[in-house]
């Protein structure tokens, strides 16, 4: 509104004190933001460090699955690890749960259920193998919490980039702006306060000259 921004407002003691009021507001919210954005930049570099961790981790998983996968190949043999390839699920059961944090909504991704049974026999199996599955199973549940943890990035790092421009819109504009308009209001009232005491006085000495004569 043109009253905020100085420009249209009445100069008159109740605008000045209505201004003043919307200072002390538009202050205190601009502390409120500060702290907001302080715990979304804390949880947007928590957030990134565990993506990062669990990027590694999944990366170093697979290289050690596709190793002891590549060992139960040599050791079982072409045939038999194609037979157990053939038989294994393509899916997996994925777990969404969500929460709320600072208003905004975070989920978090899992692999569902306990530990898949793959239909291989007792004697067709390896250490290898069993290794492989293992690592390839945890690898899938940290792809997921990856991807959770990125979505969460995306949406704390769009909460601040709002929080910013909010802050930014405050410091910048609304607040110098209210305050220009509080400095003028505050010089004119002067004035006419200084105008009105030197009619007073000016009205003093005629009554006195008229008195005297």
């Amino acid at each position: 509104m043109s009253v905020a921004f100085g420009r249209g407002y009445l100069r008159t003691r109740l605008e000045l004190i209505r201004l003043r009021r919307a200072v002390r507001t538009a202050k205190r919210v601009h502390g409120i933001l500060e702290d907001k954005r302080d715990v979304l930049i804390n949880r947007l570099n928590q957030l990134i460090e565990e993506a990062e961790a669990l990027r590694s981790r999944a990366i170093e998983g697979l290289t050690e699955a596709y190793d002891d996968l590549l060992g139960a190949y040599v050791e079982l043999g072409p045939q038999v690890m194609e037979s157990i390839a053939r038989s294994v699920p393509e899916t997996v059961d994925i777990s969404v749960e969500s929460y709320t944090m600072m208003g905004m909504s975070l989920v978090t991704l899992g692999v569902s259920g306990g530990d898949f049974k793959l239909p291989y026999g007792f004697g067709d199996t390896s250490l290898a193998l069993d290794e492989a599955v293992r690592k390839i199973r945890r690898v899938v549940a940290d792809i997921c919490r990856a991807a959770a943890v990125e979505n969460n990035i995306y949406r704390v790092a769009s909460e601040l980039r709002k929080t910013q421009r909010l802050l930014n819109a405050l410091e910048h504009v609304i607040i110098p702006r209210y305050e220009e308009a509080i400095r003028v209001i505050s010089a004119t009232l002067e004035e006419n306060d200084r105008e009105y005491f030197v009619k007073l006085k000016h009205i003093k000495r005629v009554l006195e000259r008229r008195r005297t004569s």
